[in-house]
C-alpha cells in the first residue's frame, strides 16, 4: 500500500498477497535494472567461479546473478566442467577479461583463495575506473568521481583490514589487495597492513574525520548502535547526496544508482521486520531524505 505511489508499485501490482519479502527485493531489483545496467559483473562472475569449484550445476547459478551484471555471454561460462576451463572462457569472453589477465592464473582459482580473487579484481576495477574519470571525464565530473571512489576504496581497505586477522592471509598479501587510491594511500595503509587487532585500527583512523567512528561504539538517538557496515553505507549515502549538489557533471548516474540501491535496501529491511514481526527494530533503516 506505501509504495503504491511509487516508481515500485508496477512492479509489484499483479503479486498476489501476501508479498514476500524475497518478491519485493526481486521486484525491486528488476526496477532498478530497468533504469540502469551495468555493474556486478564480477560478483557474477565469483558465483559461478564458486559454484565451479563445488562442483554444482553452474546453470542454477545464473538465477541467482544480480541483473545489473548481466553480459551475453555469461551463459557459456556455466558450461565450464572445470576451473581451467572457466578461467580460459572468462579470459576470452567476459567483459572484465582484462582484469582476470592482469592479476590472475587458473591456479589462483581455488576455494583459498576466492576472496583474494574478489578484492584483487575490484582493487584492480577501481584503480582503473578512477584513472578513466581522471583523465577521461570532464573537471566537475572528475573531482565528483574522485571523492566517491576514494572513499570506496578506504572503506574496502579497511573491510579487508579488519576481516583478514585471524586468516592465513600474511600482511603483505593483505597489504597487496588494497586499492592504489584514497585518502588511505599510501601512509595509513601501510600502517594498516602491519595491524594486529582492531584497537590499532581505530588508532590508525583517528587522524581521518570522516573515518574514525567507523570503528567506534557510534550510537544515533533513534536507531541504537550501528555496525561497521551500517556506518559505511550512512556515510556512502552521504558522499553521494552531496553529488547532486553540483551542476553539469556526470557523477550524479552514478551517485544516483548507489542511493537507489540503498533504498532497495530500506525497502527489504523494512519488509523482514514486518514478516519476522520485529516492528521494533523497523526504524533501523539508513535514512537517504
Amino acid at each position: 500500500m506505501q509504495l503504491a505511489a511509487t516508481d515500485y508499485a508496477i512492479f509489484l501490482q499483479n503479486e498476489a498477497s501476501p508479498l514476500a519479502t524475497s518478491v519485493i527485493s526481486s521486484r525491486c531489483r528488476e526496477a532498478l535494472v530497468e533504469e540502469f545496467n551495468y555493474m556486478y559483473m564480477i560478483d557474477n562472475v565469483i558465483l559461478i567461479i564458486t559454484g565451479t569449484l563445488h562442483e554444482r550445476d553452474t546453470s542454477d547459478l545464473l538465477d541467482k546473478c544480480h541483473p545489473l551484471g548481466w553480459f551475453d555471454a555469461m551463459p557459456a561460462l556455466t558450461v565450464a566442467t572445470n576451473v581451467q576451463e572457466l578461467y580460459n572462457t572468462v579470459l576470452v569472453d567476459s567483459p572484465i577479461a582484462p582484469y582476470f589477465r592482469e592479476c590472475l592464473s587458473a591456479e589462483d582459482l581455488n576455494e583459498i583463495n576466492i576472496e583474494i580473487i574478489r578484492n584483487t579484481l575490484y582493487r584492480t576495477y577501481l584503480e582503473d575506473f578512477y584513472k578513466f574519470c581522471n583523465t577521461e571525464l570532464n573537471p566537475t565530473t572528475a573531482e565528483i568521481m574522485t571523492k566517491l571512489l576514494k572513499y570506496e576504496a578506504d572503506s574496502r581497505t579497511i573491510s579487508i583490514t579488519i576481516n583478514s586477522f585471524g586468516t592465513e592471509l600474511t600482511k603483505d598479501e593483505r597489504k597487496r589487495l588494497y586499492p592504489m587510491l584514497g585518502d588511505l594511500y599510501p601512509d595509513a595503509q601501510d600502517k594498516l597492513s602491519k595491524t594486529d587487532e582492531l584497537d590499532q585500527v581505530k588508532l590508525i583512523l583517528e587522524m581521518y574525520p570522516d573515518y574514525k567512528n567507523l570503528l567506534g561504539s557510534n550510537m544515533s538517538i533513534s536507531r541504537g548502535e550501528m555496525s561497521f557496515e551500517e556506518l559505511c553505507f550512512e556515510l556512502e549515502v552521504r558522499l553521494n547526496k552531496e553529488s547532486f549538489e553540483q551542476q553539469f557533471h556526470f557523477g550524479i548516474f552514478y551517485s544516483w544508482l548507489r542511493l537507489k540501491e540503498q533504498e532497495i535496501r530500506n525497502i527489504v529491511w523494512i519488509a523482514e521486520c514486518i514478516s519476522q514481526r520485529n516492528k521494533d527494530k523497523i526504524n533501523n533503516y539508513i535514512p537517504i531524505y
